[in-house]
């Protein structure tokens, strides 16, 4: 075992201590307090450079392989965008600033943990540690009462979800014994002989499937989003779904999908994408419409687990990292409208293209990507699925698919028709993008959403490579 191997999350830790220490007023950790964006970025570095590092740690129970590698440096990544969005964020008091980007960054650590776990008890370890940070970091809005609304529906939620993975876990370790994927491979998955350990599994994917907001645990997201600070929802909605795609490609991977689990995933991707869309036509908080395009991704993200195999698996890995970059941008402009923290609206769209010509072109790039419409990422990711959808005889998922994003462009299109075609009639807050990493980001996030969208093959190489050394 090198410990170079396990730099991201040495890193990460490391990073989280630093800032526990800060949240401590230690005196000469103060300078420390202008350089977040840069320690994360030095994060990013670190799984950069070990997206090559292979190997099984830890009795088997831990894997370092392409899957795992590739989603650390995305979860890296996002965690420095987060952190570019807002380093001082406005809804969070000066005096809880180190202990806000703490809990962020044992987030991010859990997370990591979670896409390198093959084996059950493991996962569901790393779900609760980015679990739980998440839920205290969601009431830390000053003076807010959604925000306090939306850590008590969280919490509860997540609870809930958590005792139903918990008994899952149970039933399969009752059922098949062995908690170690690379064993549980070899066992039967079917309800013929193993009903007991296919109901195990299926109660513990709730606890995934509610990190993934797929319907129906998707209750929870549209309000937790308008509550939560804006760059706090930026995280929410994007890291913890990198981690439960690695987990999900990586049990379909190694246990397969019977014809009985994968009728039902495709339903709840169908009801996922169309509930989804039909709700944010009607929304007009920015927050809240983001929170049910994210059900609707759910959807699009699971139909590369029903399609399955290479192709699938591999289409659902592109897709969320897809999803990250394009999702990101669209909080990126979120957070720059109101610099004072609160939550913008349709309107607050208004003249924007006059205001700030590059937020205006971010928010139009984020918005083709979610839409679909070419050349940007999301087109390419959404070709990918319904392309595996269709070769695995799905057909009907495809037609869904397809219906679904024509709904999807209404409002994904009015918001860049606020930006650029209706004139400001009231007064504003300032656009803020006054400091030099949000300069960066303006550059940064559409020109690698049009890039992968123009270019595909490298990324979606690597995701090939890393599910086909899976399914060996």
């Amino acid at each position: 075992m090198s410990v170079w191997m396990l730099a991201p999350e040495t890193g990460m830790t490391v990073l989280a201590f630093v800032f526990f220490l800060e949240s401590l007023n230690f005196e000469a950790l103060r300078k420390l307090r202008g350089l977040t964006v840069w320690m994360a970025a030095g994060m990013t570095a670190l799984a950069a450079f070990c997206l090559e590092a292979r190997g099984v740690f830890f009795s088997g129970c831990y894997t370092l392989d392409g899957l795992s590698q590739l989603f650390k440096l995305a979860i890296a990544f996002g965690f420095t965008v987060v952190a570019a969005m807002g380093p001082r964020p406005a809804t969070v008091a000066s005096d809880t600033r180190p202990d806000y980007f703490m809990l962020l960054a044992v987030s991010a650590l859990g997370l990591m943990l979670l896409s390198s776990a093959t084996e059950l008890t493991t996962m569901y370890l790393a779900l609760e540690l980015a679990s739980l940070s998440l839920y205290a970091v969601a009431p830390l809005r000053a003076q807010s009462r959604l925000a306090a609304e939306a850590a008590v529906k969280y919490i509860l939620f997540g609870a809930m979800v958590t005792a139903l993975s918990l008994y899952g876990l149970s039933l399969i370790m009752a059922s098949q014994h062995s908690t170690f994927l690379s064993e549980l491979a070899a066992k039967p998955w079917s309800m013929a002989q193993a009903p007991l350990a296919v109901l195990g599994l299926s109660l513990f994917l709730c606890g995934f499937l509610f990190k993934l907001a797929l319907f129906p645990f998707h209750f929870w997201a549209p309000d937790v989003y308008q509550g939560v600070g804006n760059e706090t929802a930026a995280f929410v909605s994007t890291l913890p779904k990198l981690g439960v795609v690695a987990v999900l490609v990586r049990l379909v991977g190694t246990l397969g999908m019977n014809a009985q689990t994968g009728a039902a995933l495709a339903i709840l991707a169908a009801l996922s994408m169309t509930l989804g869309n039909l709700s944010a036509l009607a929304q007009k908080d920015i927050k809240r419409l983001l929170g049910y395009s994210a059900v609707s991704h759910a959807g699009y993200a699971t139909i590369g687990l029903v399609a399955g195999g290479p192709d699938g698996l591999a289409s659902a890995t592109f897709y969320s990292v897809c999803y990250l970059l394009m999702n990101l941008a669209a909080f990126f402009v979120v957070c720059g409208l109101n610099p004072d923290g609160s939550n913008p609206t349709l309107s607050s769209l208004d003249g924007l293209y006059k205001r700030s010509p590059a937020m205006a072109f971010v928010l139009m790039i984020a918005a083709f990507s979610l839409v679909g419409l070419p050349p940007t990422a999301g087109f390419t990711g959404k070709f990918f699925l319904l392309g595996s959808l269709w070769n695995s005889g799905n057909h009907w998922l495809v037609v869904v698919a397809v219906l679904n994003t024509a709904i999807a462009i209404y409002y994904y299109l009015n918001m860049v028709r606020h930006a650029y075609t209706i004139e400001q009639t009231n007064i504003e807050n300032d656009i803020d993008n006054h400091t030099s990493a949000r300069s960066i980001l303006v550059g940064t996030l559409p020109m690698a959403l049009l890039a992968i969208g123009m270019y595909p093959l490298p990324l979606f190489s690597f995701a090939q490579a890393a599910i086909k050394s899976i399914l060996q």
